[in-house]
């Protein structure tokens, strides 16, 4: 646990964390971490800016965790050493399970790809807009598929 100042959001403030409670999480100079203040905790990584190691902390964790702008408070840090896998969702599942050769290039992505891909189809906020970016994944997927074998 340490103490820090909560900073104002700008370009990418939030907690300063010092530079040996980095250290002694020993996952590098850009771990992931869960972050604990009043008992809210969230996931994120550390950011390194102007040499600063900084957590960001956004309006709603504010919020949740009930802290304001300038003041000091207490920060319970560790690191996060759960995997993060994409939860795949149930339409994408179906769309997947529907296009072989989409669902084994999907399986092929990394980690992160396939997170990324997730965020995004959940980040819509129209059922029309999510089925549409599910249909554009599942044939670029296809697309993909293709044009690797057809490479010399």
């Amino acid at each position: 646990m340490f103490r820090a100042i909560v900073e104002p959001p700008e370009p990418m403030r939030g907690l300063e964390i010092p530079a040996e409670i980095v250290a002694a999480l020993e996952g590098g100079k850009r771990p992931p971490v869960t972050v604990t203040i009043n008992a809210h905790s969230w996931k994120t990584r550390v950011a390194i800016m102007r040499g600063r190691h900084l957590i960001g902390l956004s309006h709603a964790n504010r919020t949740a965790a009930g802290v304001e702008i300038g003041e000091v408070i207490d920060v319970e840090i560790d690191l996060d050493t759960t995997p993060r896998v994409a939860v795949v969702p149930a339409d994408l599942t179906k769309a997947l399970d529907d296009d072989l050769i989409a669902k084994v290039t999907f399986a092929g992505l990394t980690e992160n790809q396939r997170r990324e891909y997730v965020r995004g189809i959940e980040a819509a906020k129209k059922p029309e807009t999510r089925a549409r970016r599910i249909e554009k994944l599942v044939a670029m997927l296809r697309d993909n598929a293709k044009s690797r074998r057809s490479t010399p």
